[in-house]
Formats: C-alpha cells, structure tokens, sequence
C-alpha cells in the first residue's frame, strides 16, 4: 500500500498576520481575568504560546502564581454570596445572552482556537459550536433543579429535599478542547449558583479569555467567572492552591490519569466535592457481521478527530479475522482520501499538527516501540515535509501489532491507529477490558442480542455502537474504572455543583 500523504494547499502561514483577520480584535487577550478586570500578575511575569503548526510566538500571556489565585479565590468567594441568590431564571438568562454572543463571534473564536491549538478550522468551528451547546443546555437546565419531599415516619413531621450550589469551584482543564472543556464545566457550575476560578492548559490560554469577554458583555456580574492564567512552570502551584484553598469546595478536573491521581490526594485534605475526567484507551471493536464501510467512516472520525488527541478516540482497533483485510483496505482509502495534512488555518486542511512537543515525542517513541516489536507500517509513520517547522506527525496505521507494547496498553493521544485481528466475542472484550481505564468504547455490529451483550460487558462510561461519536450536551460524558469520577453534560452534569440538604420539619 502507499503511504503517500495529501498536503493542505498554501501550507506557510504566519500567525501573527492571521490575528488581524479578527473581526473584532478585542477577543483576543493577553491578561487573566479577576473580579470582572483585566489584571495582570502581582510579579508582572509572563509566558509565550507558541502556534503549534509554525512553532512561532503568537503573543504573552499573565503568568499567576499562588498569589494571584488566592485574589481570585477571593473574588469568586465574595461573588458566591450574591450570585447563590438570583433565581433559577435570572441565572438562565444571563447564560443565553453568553451563548449568544458564542454564536454571533464564532469565527473569531474559532480562529483564536486553530492559532493556539493547532487544529483545522472546520474543526475548531465545530468546537465552538459544541462548546456553545453546553451553555445554552445547562443555562436551560438551572430552572429543572428539582428538590423532593419524601414521606415522613412520623406522622407530625414532613421532610423536603433541597438542592443548593456547592460553593467556589476550581475548574482545570486541558490543551485538546480549550473551548469546550470550560463551558462544559463553567455552564453547569453557574447554572447551579456557584462561581468559578479557571485555570486552563498554559498552551492554549486564548480561547478561555476571549470567552471571558464575551461573559463580561452578556453581563455576567464580576468575580462569578475568574480566569487564572499561568506557564507550566507555575501549573503545579496553581494547581495545588485550587486543590487546597478551603474556600474552593469543588474541583473539576480533565487530564491524564495520573495528574487526577495527584490532584485527587490534594482535594481530599479539604475533603472537596470532584469530578474527573481522566484518560482512556477506548477500543473499537468491528464484528464480522458489521457494515465495514460505515465502521471505517467513523473510525476515521473517531480515531484522527483533532490528529488523536481526543481522549475518547479510538486506541486500540480489533477487527475479526473474517473481514480484517477488506476492512484495512476501505480504511486506508479513506485516510488517503480525506486527510489532508496542513496548517489549521491552509486552505483543505482536515489534519493538523500535534499541540505539544512531549506529545509529539510520545507518538513517535509508541511507534518506534511498536515496529521493534515486529508491527508493520502500511500508511503514514513519518514526520510529514511541509513549508512549516509545525508539530505535524502523519496519520499512521499499523498492523501485526503486539498486545505488550506501550501503543497497545497506554493512551497514545495521537494519530497513529494499530489494527489487532480477533476470532471470537468472548477474546476480544477480555481484550478490550484488560487496561485499568474505561472512558469510552466503541463496536460495530447488526446483531442484536450481540449489541446488548457487549455493551453490557465492555468496561467503560460511554459505549458507541454503530457511531464513532458518544458526546453531546445531552448526554453524560464520563468514565469508569481510573478514567475518573462524575459526568458532564446532560442533566446529571449539573447535579455535580449542588449539595443536598434535607429538611425534617416538625410540627
């Protein structure tokens, strides 16, 4: 087979150009964002980022330390007290007018996203519009927090459930979807009456304060949403004030499995309410009763969506035996059809680069690993030769590739996509369970009772069968196992900012 990689046209983009195509320039900032201003760090330090399909500076960022968190803790403590009185309704409202202006300034944001995060376009788009989507749902379901009366025991007595914010919540979150993990957490957290302090990822800081801005307009009152800014080199002091700070009473967190680990063991000293959404290691399995070509389409969603670096994309490919060459063929024609490797911002571009240089180096030591091991390259494996000093890796597929290897066992959070023969239903889900994660997974099947029983016994949060996609703003997103705790999204997302209290009522 080829291995011939299609290029994005015009593939030399200077970022800094790309800012001025903003439409409305004040979107794009550079300071943290504290009890409704603009402040900088109390050092006056700041930290690069850098467009990770040039490798070039797209501007400075406020680099905050502990300090500075403990004003913005501050700041979202004295905002709880009024914020934790509007209504249900008042707190909706707001929400709409944020999600609005989402939606008027999508392109803007969109683009800010593809500077700093690297990935298509189109696909930042999509992000905006989806990260949009938790704000409009949850802003929707602030007026659906229902309490309960229960019966009493007692016949001079009644009992009522009441359900009340939980108070400051630090919300931490990733480089991979720097738009959409805040407002999955931050609208369920203010729709509940809580405020926020927000740390995001150091390599994609822009995306959280342009959505800052647009919170300020919508009217949102000061101190309810704080954004902290800060270099990876401050991360883990940051990260431990929002842990331990007492008057943070919630911790959301999404990230890799062992910074949960860690994160978890601080909150608990405080004995913090948390939700994590950790790594995974999602397989996707194909039967031999299944629709190959529909299987293939969504498993190049589901694997190359943001070049890999999704945390339930698929990790780990079975095929059965009976159909494996055919399946391999389709697929490989539709990597080379559809891909198209580029800058975020080039004209075509379906793939982009790799955000982070550890995350580049991981991919190619998994490979390296993986083809020493006796896997085969047949698409992809190489750094592709383009116009860009860019973090780009090819879209790769691997077969003949070993259960015992790092691609096989860890999350590889990246394109490379290793294709496993099996025979029977009971080897691949031992397979397929055998790794102590369990975000998402994936099957593809026409057989019924085989549909109930697999989904059943795969060892994950979320489970697609027939459709490489399981997340919207309408459904938990979540994992078991040491994928996490807690859901986002949907109506039990909310119910991870809320405290119940009973009420015994005598009379």
């Amino acid at each position: 087979m080829s291995s011939q990689i299609s290029l994005a046209k015009n593939s030399k983009v200077v970022s800094t150009d790309e800012l001025s195509k903003l439409k409305d320039s004040s979107l794009f900032r550079t300071e943290a964002f504290v009890d409704g201003k603009w402040v900088k760090a109390a050092s006056g330090k700041t930290f690069d980022v850098k467009d990770p399909g040039t490798r070039e500076k797209i501007g400075s960022v406020t680099d905050m330390d502990a300090s500075d968190v403990r004003k913005a803790i501050d700041a979202g403590n004295t905002a709880f007290e009024s914020w934790k009185k509007t209504t249900a309704k008042q707190r909706a409202a707001l929400l709409r007018k944020w999600y609005d202006l989402i939606i008027e300034n999508k392109d803007d944001l969109a683009r800010i996203l593809t500077l700093e995060g690297g990935k298509p376009l189109i696909e930042a788009t999509g992000e905006v519009l989806y990260g949009a989507s938790f704000i409009e749902w949850f802003g929707e379901e602030a007026k659906r927090v229902y309490g309960d009366v229960v019966p009493s025991p007692v016949a001079n007595s009644r009992m009522v459930v009441m359900k009340q914010p939980v108070g400051v919540a630090g919300v931490i979150t990733p480089y991979n979807f720097p738009n959409a993990m805040i407002t999955r957490k931050v609208g369920a957290a203010l729709a509940a009456g809580c405020t926020v302090v927000v740390r995001p990822a150091h390599e994609t800081p822009y995306s959280a304060l342009a959505l800052c801005e647009l919170a300020q307009r919508a009217g949102i009152p000061p101190g309810v949403i704080n954004v902290v800014t800060c270099s990876g080199e401050n991360t883990p002091e940051v990260g431990r004030e929002l842990t331990t700070n007492p008057a943070i009473r919630k911790v959301s967190f999404t990230g890799s499995t062992p910074v949960g680990k860690m994160l978890m063991e601080q909150a608990s000293s405080t004995m913090k309410k948390v939700s994590f959404e950790l790594g995974g290691n999602a397989p996707f399995i194909v039967f031999d009763d299944a629709d190959l070509q529909i299987a293939a389409e969504n498993l190049l969603a589901c694997k190359f969506r943001n070049s890999g670096q999704t945390c339930v994309c698929a990790n780990r490919v079975y095929v059965h035996e009976a159909v494996y060459d055919e399946f391999v063929d389709k697929f490989v024609s539709l990597v080379k059809q559809k891909l198209k490797v580029g800058h975020g911002l080039d004209e075509g571009t379906t793939f982009g680069p790799i955000i982070t240089e550890r995350g580049l180096a991981k991919v190619e030591d998994q490979l390296k690993r993986a083809v020493n091991s006796g896997a085969q390259v047949i698409f992809g494996g190489k750094r592709p030769s383009l116009n860009v000093s860019g973090q780009f890796f090819e879209p790769t597929v691997l077969v003949n590739v070993s259960d015992d290897v790092p691609m096989s066992c860890e999350e590889t959070f990246g394109p490379l996509c290793p294709i496993y023969k099996f025979q029977s239903e009971e080897e691949v889900l031992r397979r397929a369970n055998n790794v102590p994660v369990g975000l998402a997974g994936y099957f593809f099947s026409r057989d019924i009772g085989r549909i109930f029983r697999v989904a059943e016994a795969l060892q994950v949060g979320m489970v697609g069968v027939n459709v490489g996609n399981v997340s919207s703003e309408v459904s938990p997103f979540g994992g078991i196992k040491e994928s996490g705790v807690g859901r986002e999204g949907s109506r039990y997302g909310i119910e991870e900012y809320l405290n119940i209290k009973l009420l015994n009522i005598a009379f």
